[in-house]
């Protein structure tokens, strides 16, 4: 049997480069010859355990490629095309993705239903950071890349861009609206942008990073806050004259920045979260006005599916927003292990790694 080289996720701690066999090809599916992927955050929290996947899977979730060989029974693909699928695959035919929550396609049980179903890659099913990777039900989930649009383009669609642009949408931004994003990492100054192309007339951005709150003036930040030189909600507060922010974007995933968002909204706001958390969170009774301020708590998982994507690469094509300057550094597959440390140290600088068999 053919093998290939993927990143294996080991135990808590070890994600490693070994070999395994190509996958064999469903009547659905689509076998991906991976140009382009990437790591995320969440990947992150794989490796250090603090989210639980099964030993001997291949990590990632944010594939770019060409379609090496396609299923009988799928139609409208070509093989040879060039293609991205969304970390979100959906089947379509779950209670979730029935009811239009795609991103929770899980299968229904008696006893409930899998939370974050249909986050597949590097969960449930074998992921991007490797030669290829098979997509389930590729009709649903596989857009061709339009010509003239590089990888590096469109790197961003499957999650980090999707996800980022999702907390502004989640939020309900309409035009004028005053909007917060708290921390200016990838998905962060996604939302900064996406707050923007929504129609937010004031954005802004909370960090401490200079060059992420550089680059969050870049993708449409108004304002930008040094977390470790002034307080954000003291400084909000005053520039907003005691009114509060329409929206606030929590893009860590700390309870000090979900408490902040909280406690800088106006009566009515909106808090919209797309941070993950690794632990319990505390509602602050102020922040929240012990529950009757009118305010709405929306939590994203980041949408997914061809149309999906299709929509975000034609924002890319019309030149609305550049990601290409989130790619910071770029590594071979064969150096997967030492991208790993350099992400999740976030040193150098370190935004989005490229990865490239």
């Amino acid at each position: 049997m053919a093998k290939m080289k993927a990143a294996i996720f080991v135990e808590p701690g070890r994600i490693v480069l070994d070999e395994k066999p190509i996958p064999e090809v469903g009547p659905l599916d689509a076998l991906v010859r991976i140009t382009t992927t990437t790591i995320c955050g969440t990947d992150v929290h794989i490796l250090k355990g603090e989210y639980p996947v099964s030993r001997g899977l291949t990590i990632g979730h944010e594939p770019v490629g060409i379609i090496e060989k396609l299923g009988s029974g799928v139609e409208g693909l070509i093989e040879g095309q060039r293609v991205i699928a969304g970390a979100i695959c959906t089947s379509g035919h779950s209670n979730a993705a029935l009811c239009g929550c795609h991103a929770q396609d899980g299968p229904g049980t008696p006893h409930g239903w899998k939370p974050l179903g249909g986050w597949k890659f590097g969960n449930t099913i074998d992921g991007s950071q490797a030669e290829y990777i098979l997509v389930p039900d590729a009709m649903a989930n596989l857009a061709v890349v339009p010509d003239g649009l590089n990888d590096e383009q469109v790197l961003m669609c499957p999650d980090i861009m999707s996800t980022g642009f999702s907390g502004a949408e989640s939020g309900g931004i309409r035009i004028g609206d005053t909007v917060a994003v708290f921390a200016q990492g990838p998905i962060g100054l996604c939302a900064t942008a996406g707050a923007r192309l929504m129609g937010a007339t004031s954005v802004i951005a909370i960090d401490s990073v200079p060059e992420r709150m550089a680059r969050a003036r870049e993708m449409g930040a108004d304002h930008v806050i040094d977390f470790r030189t002034t307080d954000p909600v003291t400084e909000i507060m005053r520039m907003t004259s005691g009114r509060g922010v329409d929206v606030a974007i929590e893009a860590l995933g700390q309870q000090s920045t979900f408490q902040n968002a909280l406690r800088v909204l106006r009566p009515g706001g909106t808090l919209s979260s797309l941070g993950v958390y690794s632990q319990d969170l505390t509602i602050p009774m102020d922040g929240f006005l012990a529950g009757l301020g009118d305010h709405t708590i929306r939590t994203t998982l980041c949408p997914g599916g061809k149309e999906r994507m299709r929509r975000l690469m034609d924002v890319i094509a019309s030149g609305r927003i550049d990601t290409r300057p989130l790619v910071t550094h770029r590594f071979k597959l064969d150096q997967i292990e030492e991208a790993y440390e350099l992400f999740s140290s976030q040193r150098e600088g370190v935004l989005k790694v490229a990865i490239t068999p």
